[in-house]
């Protein structure tokens, strides 16, 4: 997907040691991998590279907002939401990423696309019952 591109992450160039990395997240960027399940987003991504010599560690934080219905009173709202995601690099003979904390790039890739790590991390982060908070403080009936 050509849209995704600006989460590459060229990681050759870099020298080792911190690195940071950060994107400003919105629904255009859900549309693109088909998730319709939220009204509206507005979450912040920052991804910290720590590039060592023979592996890269990265750590990814989300933290914003999902603009989401109620599941009691069908309300929408804005749910502020978190969340975090460890992922180490390794380099191999070939491509894998059964491990879901590792990844294996084969020798002589020089960037990572970071997208769906960023996308699952969102996912993740939201939680399966969404109640407004105004049905938990009992100032808003249950429809």
């Amino acid at each position: 997907m050509r849209k995704l591109k600006e989460y590459d992450i060229s990681f050759a160039g870099l020298k080792q040691g911190r690195h940071q990395f950060v994107y400003e997240i919105d629904k255009a960027f859900l549309q693109l991998f088909n998730f319709d399940e939220v009204n509206d987003i507005h979450q912040q991504v920052i991804v910290d590279l720590d590039k060592k010599s023979n592996l890269l560690e990265l750590h990814f934080h989300n933290r914003g907002t999902v603009n989401v219905n109620c599941d009691v009173s069908n309300e929408p709202f804005d749910l502020a939401v978190e969340g975090t995601l460890f992922l180490v690099v390794k380099f191999g003979e070939e491509y894998n990423d059964d491990d879901e904390e590792i990844l294996i790039l084969p020798h002589g890739e020089y960037q990572l696309n970071v997208a769906q790590y960023i996308y699952e991390l969102i996912v993740l982060s939201i939680p399966a019952k969404r109640v407004h908070p105004d049905v938990l403080n009992g100032t808003m009936h249950r429809s």
